[in-house]
């Protein structure tokens, strides 16, 4: 069993972690240790230098999105990054399948970033019910899964990192990229939740996962509604063309490129 070495937990400076509350203690279940790269260390680890950028320098944005899940034959969140183009601007654009399954979800990302070392990496998740594009702001440092994910794994009341703080702020600029995204002609707004599945168990992951290795990449979620088809046969449930999502997820990837600290606008709700 691990426990929590600190009351109050050490994260490198740049993270952007809410403050735990007073008295605030998970453990990890017994069955399934903490990874390495989940743990919350005293200080960074060194990092390796840096392999030489291609074309000049280039950032590299790592998109990720998910297989299929709950019996669904497709995930608009991966089929909207198979729409991506290889580089937008001088970016140069990755994409990354990451499995629908707690824990590994993680690793798998973490992997990717410590091989490719990106600047910007932005996950992409389906959220039904959801009509528009939501750019996530928190990621919560908790599991309550409402369905088992793809190996039959349903954490309940979890805390995903049982020495990480209760959550983190995502640290790219949402608000300018909704606008972005708008503009582009697609609905999206500034979700206040990432829901307690998968999704908020790889935003979480990622950012706690970025701000203990003392890296600088900047990290997000965006959750898509159901592509069309998906929903002949749920009735009353909202969806999007996919090349729609698409589009309006390129327009937030060039926002978050271009805007080092996020607008100054309100997005606000009481719900």
């Amino acid at each position: 069993m691990l426990r929590r070495r600190h009351k109050n937990p050490k994260t490198h400076p740049k993270a952007r972690a809410v403050v735990p509350a007073a008295g605030s203690r998970r453990r990890a279940r017994p069955d399934a240790p903490v990874p390495e790269h989940l743990k919350t260390p005293d200080a960074p680890p060194p990092q390796p230098p840096r392999a030489p950028s291609p074309r000049g320098g280039a950032p590299l944005v790592l998109v990720t999105g998910f297989e299929p899940f709950e019996g669904e034959d497709t995930n608009p969140s991966w089929e909207v990054c198979k729409l991506l183009p290889a580089a937008i601007g001088r970016a140069r654009i990755e994409k990354l399948k990451v499995p629908c399954e707690f824990r590994r979800a993680i690793e798998t990302v973490a992997h990717a970033i410590e091989r490719s070392r990106p600047a910007l990496v932005i996950c992409i998740g389906q959220a039904a019910g959801r009509p528009q594009l939501c750019m996530e702001r928190v990621g919560i440092n908790i599991d309550d899964a409402r369905v088992p994910d793809n190996t039959g794994a349903q954490p309940i009341d979890e805390a995903i990192a049982p020495n990480g703080p209760p959550a983190y702020f995502a640290t790219l600029p949402i608000k300018a990229m909704v606008k972005a995204a708008r503009d582009a002609g697609v609905p999206a707004e500034v979700s206040n939740t990432a829901g307690t599945y998968v999704c908020n168990h790889l935003l979480y992951g990622v950012l706690h996962y970025i701000a203990a290795s003392g890296l600088d990449a900047r990290a997000g979620f965006i959750h898509v509604p159901y592509a069309e088809h998906q929903v002949v046969t749920k009735p009353g449930q909202p969806s999007m063309p996919v090349a729609t999502m698409a589009r309006g997820v390129e327009a937030a990837i060039v926002a978050a490129l271009e805007h080092t600290h996020d607008m100054k606008i309100s997005e606000g709700k009481e719900t």
